[in-house]
């Protein structure tokens, strides 16, 4: 299994937190039948996307990119000693799974100077912060983290509504410590990274462009979490804030980037994760390199 990948002048390292069964296919998509399940059932288990009991497999994961001019982490997976009693796996976790895959990538804390979350959604911001002297501390203390501003406002509404732990305990640490910066949709690094927003799962999602005047590669974030919802775009998941709009990002996505060379680096589809999307009849598959 491939870990990197060369496009253009970008090197990509995937940096894996977890791979594992996550959710009941049919509890996971709303809008799934058993029917459409069943017909899909066998390539699923084929390309590791679906347990022998109907279970998803997500994998979670960063994605590092070095540019010619910048070493950029994008979303930051779940994170250490983080209170998450509703995710076993994630609760107070203590492993060195992350930061390991990390060193393999031949990167360290202090060599990522961007942070880029496609969402602030718990599993993109966990290592943002980790536990120093019984505080929060930015992770990568020499990184710009990069928030969608539209993203960001949305999150402290709810944060001022009730706690939300992700954005208490992941993003507002790197706020106090002046590591952030609030972007529009317009907002570039160097002549390499472009946002392109992709809202829906939640108001503000965001993917990133990476590449010399042409799109050499995209992160796609949660715009899709399984390969099943290449083929059928209209499948959104229970946790997409609107899933119309996310079914309707999701297709004019996949029209974009149809039968380029564009590397489509995807959140969470289980390994190799990565693909080039292609057209199959009207609907499309994300087709690994």
């Amino acid at each position: 299994m491939s870990l990197t990948f060369s496009v253009g002048d970008l090197t990509i390292h995937r940096v894996i937190e977890q791979e594992a069964p996550f959710f009941a296919a049919l509890e996971f998509l709303p809008g799934l039948t058993p029917e459409v399940l069943a017909e899909n059932r066998a390539w699923m288990k084929q390309a590791k996307a679906l347990d022998d009991n109907d279970v998803l497999m997500l994998c979670f994961q960063s994605y590092v990119v070095k540019t010619p001019h910048h070493t950029i982490l994008i979303d930051s997976c779940v994170g250490n000693d983080k209170p998450r009693p509703q995710r076993p796996a994630w609760h107070m976790k203590t492993d060195d799974t992350y930061l390991r895959a990390l060193g393999d990538a031949g990167v360290s804390v202090d060599d990522i100077d961007f942070v880029m979350c496609t969402h602030l959604h718990v599993d993109h911001v966990g290592w943002n912060t980790w536990l120093e002297n019984g505080r929060w501390v930015p992770t990568f203390p020499k990184a710009r983290y990069l928030f969608a501003r539209q993203e960001f406002d949305y999150w402290s509404e709810q944060n001022a509504k009730a706690p939300v732990p992700p954005f208490v305990d992941s993003v507002l640490p790197v706020v106090e410590a002046k590591r952030h910066e609030l972007v529009s949709n317009d907002h570039q690094i160097g002549d390499h990274v472009r946002i392109l927003p992709t809202p829906g799962h939640t108001p503000g999602h965001v993917a990133f462009t990476f590449g010399r005047g042409k799109d050499d590669a995209v992160f796609s974030g949660d715009l899709m979490h399984s390969p099943l919802q290449t083929l059928y775009p209209e499948l959104s998941i229970k946790f997409d804030v609107d899933q119309a709009q996310a079914a309707k990002t999701r297709r004019s996505f996949l029209e974009r980037y149809c039968d380029t060379d564009t590397l489509c680096c995807t959140a969470h589809f289980p390994s190799p994760s990565s693909g080039k999307i292609r057209r199959k009849g009207n609907a499309f598959v994300c087709a690994a390199v």
